[in-house]
């Protein structure tokens, strides 16, 4: 009787409606028909290759395994290289992002300011780091100086999203605050906006910075300098040995510059 009583007191969990769980299913629906019909296109038939070469993947893994540290100073020296450009170009990336994230802000700035700027930084974005680099390199020569500007002008307006997105969440009873002293614009910006989000800007660029590092190893690849232009040099020459020890060079630098941003990130949020 008691557990009848019970029964009855709990209601149903509620149940979604065809019509309310339609987006849903045609977002999916339509995910999974682009997974099937993009089989052929991305050469998913060719998986069975990962098991019939298999002699060849082992060659590499037993080279690869057996790192060749004859020239580590060179590959430490390249990758404090590859460090500084990943340095310099996020902290030009911040000099960009930091103007353009308050222009590109809805509560910020006007209208007629907020659209151009927001299509210039999704340029920004959209172009790839080797065709920035490229351009860069057709100006400078090949060299560290190609790869600093192609992370700058990316990874500004990577950040000047992210800006922008951190100015609009900010709480505006500061700035009425500050704009009942009669401040100016600027004043409003420097004294109510800047503290609530200089923080989280912090945060952003210390994670650019890390991605960074690895994305300036890519760089090599077009004679940006750094660790990368020795890693595909070595590959190249198909000596994997090298390439293992390059690797683990890469590696133990990424993982410590992750160690630092993450302990200078825990002081700042």
């Amino acid at each position: 009787m008691t557990a009848a009583v019970v029964d009855q007191a709990v209601p149903p969990p509620p149940r979604r409606t065809l019509a309310q769980r339609g987006p849903d299913i045609l977002i999916w629906g339509g995910i999974l028909v682009v997974l099937l019909i993009s089989i052929r296109p991305v050469e998913m038939t060719h998986i069975s290759k990962l098991f019939t070469n298999s002699q060849n993947m082992q060659q590499f893994g037993r080279e690869f395994l057996r790192p060749d540290f004859a020239s580590w100073r060179l590959y430490v020296a390249q990758m404090w290289l590859t460090v500084q450009i990943a340095l310099w170009g996020t902290a030009l990336a911040v000099v960009i992002a930091v103007p353009f994230g308050l222009a590109c802000a809805r509560n910020v700035s006007p209208v007629w300011l907020q659209q151009p700027m927001r299509l210039l930084m999704n340029l920004l974005r959209s172009a790839p780091d080797l065709v920035i680099g490229t351009l860069f390199i057709v100006a400078v020569g090949l060299g560290p100086l190609a790869g600093v500007m192609a992370l700058a002008v990316n990874t500004g307006g990577v950040l000047a999203k992210l800006f922008s997105e951190a100015v609009e969440a900010i709480d505006r009873g500061p700035i009425e605050g500050i704009r009942a002293t009669g401040a100016t614009p600027l004043q409003e910006v420097v004294w109510g906006v800047i503290p609530q989000v200089a923080p989280l800007w912090t945060s952003y660029a210390l994670y650019r910075f890390e991605s960074n590092a690895r994305s300036a190893t890519v760089l090599g690849l077009i004679g940006a300098g750094g660790i990368g232009q020795v890693l595909f040099d070595s590959l190249n020459a198909f000596a994997f040995s090298q390439v293992g020890a390059i690797a683990v060079v890469i590696v133990v630098a990424v993982t410590l510059i992750d160690i630092l941003s993450q302990a200078m990130r825990s002081r700042l949020l």
